[in-house]
């Protein structure tokens, strides 16, 4: 997860035992922490073994990815510990490796599914991008697949699979580069809207269905009525797709290419992701405005029809900038 010269501490070479565990201890306050640690042990591929325990195989990689995710965690004002074990009590060693492979055969159960439906699609851009992105969750499963689940297989050969159906020919496709026009959906989101829904709502109103209304739900798993799409949540059509945010995904769900929009998604990944990938010096100025538009506008509808006014100014001087580069 980076370079560890000069910050990864020397001691952890005496880590002794099969198993690193996580201790994790965060703040009351903010309530985004939590989410963040989630998404965080998601990345990592991280066994909850209780409440804020966390367990992975100890291997060199493991070891480094838990040793920079404490390092996050306190600089956002939590707290970690870091310990191997030779045994986890309460539990044999055989049933943890069952649990981590239930994780992951889940998450190829996903991929399984989404191809089996591609297949039924007619054949064109569409199904090769997404049959590219359906790759890429892959190998990024594989890299977090300790044990080797079976699963593991039945996705690969699923996926090629689609890939010789897709380069068979099919019918005559539309060449338009863009992506099916939605109009009047009722896009849900989790109640509590910061960066990411904010941002994503902005462009769903602005660029890919002018015509939604927003839903907002406190419920944990949300399963959508007819004409609904769900969007920054569990299991929504639009959310965290591997390292991307929610924003990035609906960029390029319907390949929306303008390059001051891309600009945004960076700033959005930057804040909500909080990983630096792009470094984006816009990021704490923009994190900044839309903790006070929170802090100050406790309805969700509020808060989106005045963030879009902030997006819509960011834009129009990204938009500008490029124009001028």
């Amino acid at each position: 997860m980076g370079n560890t010269s000069e910050s990864f501490p020397q001691e952890i070479e005496a880590f002794a035992g099969r198993w690193l565990v996580l201790i994790v201890q965060l703040p009351a306050k903010p309530d985004y922490l939590r989410v963040k640690l989630r998404r965080r042990i998601q990345r990592v591929g991280a066994l909850s073994l209780k409440g804020a325990v966390y367990v992975l195989p100890n291997r060199a990689d493991t070891l480094e990815d838990l040793v920079w995710l404490r390092g996050e965690l306190i600089a956002d004002g939590g707290d970690a510990i870091v310990c191997s074990a030779r045994t986890v009590v309460g539990i044999t060693d055989a049933a943890l490796e069952a649990r981590f492979d239930d994780l992951r055969a889940t998450e190829y159960r996903e991929i399984i599914d989404t191809a089996r439906a591609l297949r039924s699609m007619v054949h064109g851009d569409e199904t090769a991008r997404e049959l590219a992105r359906l790759r890429r969750r892959f190998e990024e499963i594989v890299k977090l697949d300790f044990f080797g689940s079976s699963a593991q297989q039945d996705a690969r050969r699923v996926l090629e699979d689609l890939a010789a159906a897709s380069n068979r020919p099919g019918p005559a496709q539309d060449a338009s580069p863009t992506a099916p026009a939605l109009e009047g959906q009722t896009w849900v989101t989790r109640a509590g809207v910061f960066v990411d829904r904010i941002a994503s709502a902005w462009l769903i109103r602005r660029f890919i269905d002018p015509r939604g209304v927003f839903k907002f739900t406190t419920a944990t798993s949300y399963s959508p009525l007819r004409g609904e799409l769900r969007f920054d949540m569990y299991q929504a059509e639009y959310t965290h797709d591997g390292q991307h945010c929610t924003f990035e995904t609906l960029l390029d769900r319907f390949r929306l290419d303008e390059p001051a929009l891309r600009s945004i998604a960076e700033i959005v990944h930057d804040i909500d992701c909080k990983d630096e990938k792009f470094a984006r010096p816009e990021a704490a100025g923009v994190e900044l405005v839309l903790r006070g538009l929170v802090s100050a506008e406790p309805d969700d509808a509020r808060r989106l029809d005045r963030g879009a006014a902030i997006f819509d100014g960011l834009f129009s001087q990204l938009t500008g900038a490029s124009a001028e580069s």
